[in-house]
């Protein structure tokens, strides 16, 4: 693949069948930062049949412009948090104002939290610290808890375990292994799957064999864009299209239609998060 090529965004497929969600990709950082370009970026979507998107925040200012953009498209929801690798100094001023743009309307989920050991940006004692107040903000609130976990796989299901999971936990862009993936389903967790699942390296295989055989009712499909683009494209822009691409590679990978999959993973999508609330209000 030439530079070029690695460049440029992968083509915009044929429409799935029936509507999909993006559950979770970062519009800011896909370069729609005004409501045009989320108008734009959205609609590109709409086109392969990705007719919603939660747009996540990773710090506060971003968590402020998610819920900013979930105001210029109905077909925009929210998530915020503070990212684990931003967790450094997070105090009780960062705290409230994490947990004012939480409880807005169009914010459907608290994430993503939850630990990152990949990363050396913040210490695991600040991130630890700051992922149990996340738990207690979803509980209190009654949303979602969206989870990072990146090399953090024990630590992630102790804390659950320590501090009482909220009703509903989504794992974002998931990325353990079968039996991982059962230890999380049996807790009654949901499987947000990314383009990482359709990747075709050894490393992925495991992964994979967590995709195939996740509960239908706990599996979610997401694009985490700008990041992590499915196969074939691997390595180019990635956008919330693109779920498309790994819906029906998990429908193969699953044995069923991708617009079996997507019948699936849009109403797991319409229970984990509350779009009615929304739509309704």
């Amino acid at each position: 693949m030439g530079s070029r090529e690695k460049r440029e965004r992968p083509p915009v497929p044929e429409a799935l069948p029936v509507p999909a969600v993006d559950a979770h990709t970062h519009l800011d950082a896909c370069g729609a930062t005004t409501p045009e370009q989320v108008v734009e970026v959205v609609d590109r979507a709409a086109t392969a049949g990705v007719t919603r998107v939660v747009t996540v925040a990773d710090d506060l200012e971003s968590a402020a412009w998610a819920v900013q953009a979930a105001s210029w498209d109905e077909r925009v929801f929210a998530a915020v948090a503070l990212h684990p690798t931003r967790t450094t100094g997070f105090g009780d001023a960062e705290q409230r104002e994490v947990e004012r743009l939480a409880q807005q309307q169009r914010v459907v989920a608290v994430g993503e939290t939850g630990l990152d050991y990949y990363w050396d940006y913040a210490p695991a004692a600040d991130q630890q610290e700051a992922f149990r107040w996340h738990i207690d903000l979803a509980k209190r609130i009654g949303k979602p808890l969206m989870i990072h976990d990146r090399n953090a796989h024990e630590d992630i299901l102790r804390i659950l375990g320590e501090e009482g999971a909220p009703e509903t936990v989504v794992f974002h862009c998931f990325s353990g292994d079968e039996d991982f993936a059962r230890r999380c389903a049996d807790q009654g967790f949901v499987l947000s799957f990314a383009g990482t699942a359709t990747f075709r390296n050894a490393n992925a295989r495991g992964l994979r064999a967590a995709a195939q055989q996740a509960p239908a009712d706990q599996v979610l499909v997401e694009t985490d864009a700008p990041f992590l683009a499915p196969h074939p494209y691997r390595g180019r822009p990635n956008e919330p299209y693109c779920a498309n691409y790994t819906l029906r590679d998990l429908a193969e990978l699953r044995g069923v239609t991708a617009e079996e999959l997507a019948v699936t993973t849009s109403a797991n999508a319409a229970r984990v998060f509350p779009f009615h609330q929304v739509v309704a209000g």
